[in-house]
């Protein structure tokens, strides 16, 4: 099911989002380091399929990488069609439109943390893929810049006496299986891997962020310039609670990993409540015990 318009929640600010993604990309940051880790990884996971797929989408900000590594193995009919991130009026995941049942297999790497309606999104992405299509994406999840949330929220109490939204609320993995669920996947499965970044300190950290496109695009950040003195609060926050014994500090990115099957009538499905054929106990050897009704 898709939101409508007047419930999608608007987190994000994606014109904000678009012009920092431009100008990483525009400076070469981008493809970066989290893109080439979400790479690799759904590289092995799309590899581990047994089926051969000849309708892929991949949406990225390069598919150079993907494709160099599954075209030799795809049959010689297969089409590979590359989606951008970017386009000229927004970001592509934040209201995919994509034709009916056109894909076998949809790659994307990453991006679904920023859009506003993720369930929407998810849904389209699920209405382009052909019965028994699958989707394998990664995107950030919850426990990514964990220490950066922590650093900011001190700073702003001790300075200003108060806390704006400064690090984005990504996805929860236990919420990811859901929403695949809620938007039509059936086969649903999400799991997680967490890449430690260290850097000389919490100031290159923030410079990075802002290098790769990663500044703060919450609609309700504080528009005002950071003020030095807030800037060195959260950065000598950091600094001294996220340092290992080398004194370099620690940023952790967790990255969420789904995939999801359009419905089609070859797929497992679960069998009847009360069809089972042995008893759980008798197979671990226990006596069985039944609770007591209310």
């Amino acid at each position: 099911m898709i939101t409508s318009a007047a419930e999608v929640p608007y987190l994000f600010d994606q014109l904000a989002l678009h012009r920092n993604l431009s100008r990483a990309a525009a400076s070469g940051n981008l493809p970066g380091f989290l893109d080439d880790a979400a790479t690799s990884e759904l590289i092995d996971r799309f590899e581990s399929i047994s089926r051969r797929f000849s309708d892929i989408a991949i949406i990225s900000h390069d598919a150079s990488a993907i494709i160099s590594a599954i075209k030799p193995n795809l049959p010689d009919n297969s089409a590979i069609t590359e989606i951008p991130m970017l386009l000229n009026n927004g970001v592509f995941l934040n209201n995919p439109t994509l034709p009916k049942q056109s894909f076998d297999c949809i790659l994307v790497c990453p991006g679904l943390e920023w859009v506003n309606d993720l369930p929407g999104s998810l849904t389209r992405l699920h209405r382009a893929l052909k019965p028994d299509g699958v989707m394998l994406a990664a995107m950030l999840g919850g426990e990514s810049l964990h220490e950066l949330r922590a650093s900011w929220l001190q700073a702003e109490t001790a300075v200003i006496g108060g806390a704006s939204p400064r690090v984005a609320p990504f996805c929860d993995i236990r919420d990811a299986g859901g929403l695949l669920q809620r938007a039509g996947f059936t086969l649903p499965v999400v799991d997680t891997d967490r890449l430690t970044v260290r850097y000389a300190n919490a100031l290159e950290l923030v410079r990075d962020l802002k290098a790769h496109g990663l500044a703060n695009i919450l609609t309700e950040r504080h528009r005002s310039l950071v003020t030095p003195n807030l800037m060195a609060t959260a950065c000598a926050h950091y600094d001294q609670n996220f340092a290992d014994p080398d004194n370099r500090v620690r940023a952790t990115f967790q990255l969420l990993y789904l995939t999801g099957w359009s419905p089609h009538e070859s797929q497992p499905k679960p069998l009847r409540p009360g069809s089972a054929k042995a008893r759980l106990a008798d197979a671990l050897k226990v006596d069985e015990k039944k609770l007591p009704r209310d």
